[in-house]
């Protein structure tokens, strides 16, 4: 029995997308291996990660297999192939922080409540655990800074009795001494 066909596009949840990259990977850099193998071809494969982690397969050396497919493609190196190299460079990073930026955003939007539908039975525990400890914490500031601002409270009422404690001490005095001098 033969699967359905798998509608292609990209995958929101960012676990199951991950999950499915580390499994197509591996699939893919088996059929590599099998087919230098079987058919006696020289194959280089080199995949990087949304993240950026470097995955790659050569059936002979990488760097022969590379200069052998620039050579191929008429792809020497020039300055423009090296402003091309750059700008190719760039793109790739750009498009690393926006898909980076997508999923903070979905993560953000998880963390106050929203876009949940997505979200599996797994990830909704998680995210649970996550704002349980966020919670906490919050909590916990909290309290020192009220704990630190009564203490200040404390220290303010202290040094106030005592000045109060002094200025009656020099009221009585002053009245002492008025009273000894009459006018």
């Amino acid at each position: 029995m033969g699967r359905g066909k798998v509608e292609l596009k990209r995958i929101e949840n960012p676990t199951s997308r991950q999950v499915t990259f580390s499994k197509r990977r591996n699939g893919l850099l088996k059929k590599a291996f099998e087919l230098s193998l079987l058919c006696d071809a020289e194959v280089g494969l080199i995949v990087f990660s949304p993240s950026g982690k470097l995955y790659q397969y050569a059936s002979h050396d990488m760097e022969r297999s590379i200069v052998r497919y620039r050579s191929e493609m008429g792809l020497l190196g020039s300055a423009d192939d090296q402003h091309s190299r750059a700008i190719e460079f760039w793109r790739t990073k750009i498009e690393e922080m926006k898909r980076s930026t997508e999923t903070l955003e979905a993560n953000l939007r998880n963390l106050a409540g929203e876009d949940l539908s997505t979200l599996g039975m797994k990830e909704l525990k998680q995210l649970e655990r996550q704002l349980k400890v966020g919670v906490e914490r919050v909590r916990c500031k909290k309290r020192r800074i009220l704990s630190e601002h009564i203490n200040y409270l404390k220290r303010k009422r202290r040094d106030l009795l005592e000045e109060n404690k002094r200025l009656l001490k020099k009221v009585k005095l002053d009245q002492q001494i008025d009273d000894a001098n009459p006018s």
